[in-house]
């Protein structure tokens, strides 16, 4: 079954959406990174629409989403909130890589019962050098087109292993980004401190890293790991910043393995209180 590629109509405007699945079980939501839209989840959604409704989002300005001028990291969040409303999806896991796991933490500080848990990706909570890596980027936007800056970054974005048709695919996406919302999607990741936010997540949470990520090193998925209690800590092997893309196996079985832990979990609570 192929993923249904559209647009919905939320309170907050036009969202595009890639959607496939159905199921029981509680849908999971995937969130892109600075430098690209919804269609980086297609592995992921092949793999787990096959059991469950599986839904991929572009940020306002992104994709076929409308673009919001000023927009901050929680009006990505509230997008996504409205997202949810108009799919008619009450809870989900939210799946988001890099400053879709910024915005992941962002929607779990906004309504915690929306989330049945995080999934958090190549990511963190502060970037110690989030500030100037955020100067370059809006500089780089405004001074090269956004192919050029793509070419410029992908050697970076994905780790030594990746095959040069990924790395391509990379830079087609990101060469795509109106360079307007490239910045604002910038300065929401970059500037970001949700020390706190993190501190009190208490949902179930899965933190994943490409050992070869350049961008996001390891030791900032430890910290959340730190920050988070209960967390899971695990990482990519052969993957850079881009771990779903890279080894998309990988990434899907630790996602599968976590999510039959919780769904394990809550059903066995369930018939604990049927029984008594």
């Amino acid at each position: 079954m192929m993923a249904v590629m559209g647009v919905i109509a939320t309170r907050l405007g036009q969202i595009g959406i890639l959607d496939q699945g159905s199921g029981d079980a509680p849908p999971i939501l995937f969130l892109h990174g600075v430098g690209s839209d919804k269609s980086a989840w297609a592995p992921q959604l092949a793999h787990f629409g096959a059991t469950r409704r599986a839904v991929a989002l572009d940020y306002p300005g992104y994709g076929e989403s409308d673009f919001r001028a000023g927009a901050t990291r929680d009006d990505y969040a509230a997008s996504v909130l409205a997202a949810m409303d108009a799919l008619s999806v009450e809870q989900a896991h939210l799946c988001g890589l890099s400053l879709g796991g910024v915005i992941a933490i962002a929607v779990h500080a906004a309504a915690p019962g929306r989330c049945a848990s995080l999934i958090i990706a190549d990511s963190f909570a502060v970037h110690p050098d989030g500030q100037a890596i955020h100067d370059r980027s809006v500089a780089a936007s405004e001074t090269m087109s956004m192919r050029a800056l793509a070419e410029a970054r992908a050697g970076t974005l994905v780790g030594k292993a990746a095959s040069e048709a990924l790395r391509q695919e990379v830079i087609d996406t990101m060469a795509a980004i109106d360079p307007a919302a490239y910045r604002i999607g910038a300065a929401a990741v970059w500037l970001a401190d949700q020390q706190a936010r993190v501190a009190a997540i208490d949902v179930p949470a899965l933190i994943l890293v490409g050992d070869d990520d350049a961008i996001t090193p390891p030791a900032l998925s430890e910290r959340l790991h730190d920050l988070i209690a209960g967390s899971r800590l695990e990482l990519v092997e052969g993957a850079g910043h881009l771990s779903n893309l890279e080894q998309p196996d990988d990434f899907n079985r630790r996602i599968d393995c976590f999510l039959t832990a919780i769904e394990r979990r809550e059903k066995d609570y369930r018939l604990f209180n049927h029984v008594i």
